[in-house]
């Protein structure tokens, strides 16, 4: 009984050691009509996705895409190509990492200012609608 204890025990730290994601350097920046997303992961150990996130200053968190893990030691790059589509001027940002037990963990809460202009919005709309 007790070696199955601790074998139990094992495994359940084992899991917590290597079910796991380090990320550090997350960053959103205002470029042109877009925002960009970026962050750096040194750990992925057991990974299956990861959900990028993201809010208005009055609204609640949506998911906006799902990324592949590429694993350890490896930069990311997102392009909101869709901030451009309401009148809001803040976005807030975060990370889900999704493992294969489904479990989840997030990253911290990432804030940027975006402003757009009318003509902008308008002729971004057109261009998705014949995409």
């Amino acid at each position: 009984m007790k070696r199955m204890i601790s074998s139990i025990l094992f495994f359940i730290l084992f899991s917590q050691l290597f079910g796991s994601v380090t990320y550090n350097n997350f960053e959103a920046k205002s470029e042109d009509n877009n925002i960009i997303l970026s962050w750096i992961t040194t750990t992925e150990i057991n990974l299956k996705e990861i959900k990028i996130l993201r809010r208005t200053a009055t609204g609640q968190f949506f998911e906006i895409a799902t990324l592949a893990p590429k694993g350890n030691n490896s930069s990311y790059e997102y392009i909101d190509e869709n901030a451009f589509k309401t009148n809001d001027s803040f976005y807030a940002y975060k990370l889900q990492f999704v493992e294969n037990d489904d479990s989840i963990s997030e990253s911290i809460e990432i804030a940027v200012s975006h402003k757009t202009t009318d003509v902008v919005r308008t002729w971004g709309s057109i261009k998705a609608l014949f995409r």
